[in-house]
């Protein structure tokens, strides 16, 4: 009897140091609360990696996704428009929870997003506006309308145009016309400069002043470059230069800068126009340093991501997600309800308190 009392204490003490084991083990954070793995798939649809911004913000929102416990679909269609509707139909087909949606063209989902609304998955549009669809239950951007102001503002006190006699010579770029966004960008730029143009003290010697005409599709540099160098050559080849250049994106203000320099811009007395950009990618902040580029308009894509991920968690919960925007962005078939973080301007000033001190980029990347 003894024996097997002894062997009855042991037993039930392996049985109580196996439990505790598996206590510890099974708790999902340190303070023993309840386990963060929610065994929910998110669908995150990015338009291309060849901007570093979209990779920044794909990296920002899988990390935080992760650390509260979601599984993640990442995915970039390379700005192929055919190529995201079928990755979005694989995330739907994979069971995903939920989807964030940053388009390569915003009136092409419609038809993938119905298929989305079938199986109850709900849609955050990030950064770009879906168009042409009801389902879409939030938006989560910058204020992209404060982001042309931006540009043009500093393009405005740069050449001191409210003092100046001028005229001063600008070239103006516009974004893809397949984005919602670029509208945004240019309506704000133009509410700053075009009583400048109206009045001659800005002039577009290109004579190409309509936002079809400055359009830049799929936001390309190359593309930038091509119609800055026929720009140079038809309409500043009696001598005159060029001032400034209203660019909305950084990859574009790039593609302008190696057209300018390509005629002799930047060295001797001719030096380069005041140059605007959007994104304050690590090519352009590099730029700025250099003496380049002169401005950028910096979106911290860690404060978006957290945007559209609580954006997420709230949909998933039945909840309400905050939103400060319940007018502006109608997508042609309903107001999507949107939350606008608020982008800053940098230039050589101010680059390193606003985009470094704050650890977006490391002083390692910038040599």
């Amino acid at each position: 009897m003894k024996k097997f009392s002894l062997l009855a204490v042991l037993f039930g003490l392996i049985l109580f140091l196996a439990a505790c084991g598996g206590d510890d083990t099974s708790s999902g954070s340190d303070d023993g609360g309840e386990s963060a793995s929610k065994d929910q798939l998110i669908g995150v649809a990015m338009p291309t990696k060849s901007s570093q911004r979209w990779v920044d913000d794909g990296n920002n929102m899988v990390e935080q996704l992760e650390e509260l416990g979601y599984e993640t679909d990442l995915q970039y269609a390379e700005d192929d428009v055919d190529k995201q509707i079928e990755q979005i139909e694989n995330m739907i087909v994979k069971g995903a929870d939920a989807l964030v949606v940053a388009s390569i063209d915003g009136t092409a989902l419609t038809n993938v997003l119905e298929k989305a609304n079938e199986q109850d998955i709900p849609v955050i549009a990030y950064d770009r506006l879906i168009m042409e669809s009801e389902h879409v239950t939030y938006y989560a951007t910058f204020d992209n309308f404060q982001v042309g102001v931006l540009q043009a503002s500093y393009i405005e006190e740069t050449l001191d145009l409210a003092n100046a006699e001028g005229p001063f010579n600008i070239e103006l770029f516009g974004g893809s016309p397949d984005d919602n966004n670029a509208y945004f960008f240019w309506d704000g730029a133009m509410s700053i400069l075009q009583p400048y143009i109206d009045e001659g003290k800005l002039v577009v010697q290109s004579g190409q002043t309509d936002f079809e005409q400055a359009a830049t599709m799929r936001w390309d540099g190359n593309t930038a470059k091509s119609r800055m160098e026929n720009i140079l050559s038809s309409a500043y080849s009696g001598g005159e230069t060029v001032d400034a250049v209203l660019s909305p994106y950084d990859g574009i203000s790039r593609g302008v800068i190696q057209a300018l320099k390509g005629v002799g811009y930047g060295s001797g007395d001719l030096s380069l126009p005041v140059i605007s950009g959007q994104d304050a990618e690590l090519a352009s902040i590099k730029s700025i340093i250099a003496g380049e580029q002169t401005q950028t308009v910096f979106k911290d894509t860690r404060d978006l991501a957290a945007v559209a991920v609580d954006m997420t968690e709230s949909v998933l919960n039945d909840e309400e997600a905050e939103v400060n925007d319940t007018e502006t962005y109608d997508n042609g078939v309903k107001v999507v309800p949107t939350y606008l973080v608020e982008p800053v301007s940098v230039d050589i000033n101010n680059y390193q308190e606003v985009v470094m001190d704050s650890g977006y980029y490391s002083e390692d990347e910038l040599e």
